[in-house]
């Protein structure tokens, strides 16, 4: 018996190929063409079209939690959940349009952080411990984000507004990416 019940079945194998390989492509595409990359993150946090997207997402995901998680005690409440998901996510995109992407891409980092730390749950190798910094890393941003979306603006000034400040980032990331798949290759089995 898994216990806490496990809702994904993703191994931890697995989550340090997805996550590695996002970090890769992500940070590497921030190396490559950095100016272009600077310009989109300016845009995004009052971009509507992505936060729209990206909220639909975190709606679906929810709902697909909802629906297949054990609630416990609030099982009662599964079918006024199912309906207030797609409800409140549409009253979300109609009523608050100011940093929407930003605070999707919050709730996104909240949604994320479950299925790495179940991976890592009970695993003995202390590598795990790289994709669970940065679950717990995403989930400390994703509160902030959604609570005071107005911060990534600032951390994307911060960070776009040096050439050198920007390279350290992307290059750090690559590195954790490398770091990662390294893992997921070799320890995470």
């Amino acid at each position: 018996m898994d216990y806490p019940p496990r809702v994904y079945d993703l191994s931890l194998h697995t989550i340090g190929l997805i996550v590695g390989l996002l970090l890769l492509v992500t940070h590497s595409t921030a190396l490559v063409r950095p100016e272009e990359t600077k310009q989109w993150l300016r845009k995004f946090p009052r971009s509507r079209l992505i936060g729209n997207v990206l909220l639909a997402i975190d709606a679906i995901w929810t709902l697909w939690l909802v629906t297949n998680m054990d609630l416990g005690e609030f099982s009662q409440f599964r079918t006024w959940l199912q309906i207030g998901v797609p409800l409140v996510s549409i009253l979300t995109i109609i009523f608050v349009d100011e940093f929407l992407s930003v605070r999707a891409l919050g709730i996104m980092a909240l949604l994320a952080a479950e299925p790495i730390l179940s991976s890592a749950f009970l695993r003995p190798e202390t590598a795990r411990l790289l994709v669970v910094v940065l679950a717990y890393v995403w989930l400390t941003f994703g509160l902030f984000w959604v609570g005071m979306p107005y911060l990534l603006r600032d951390q994307i000034d911060w960070i776009t507004k040096s050439a050198v400040r920007f390279r350290a980032a992307a290059f750090s990331g690559v590195l954790y990416g490398v770091a990662l798949l390294a893992c997921a290759v070799t320890v995470y089995q």
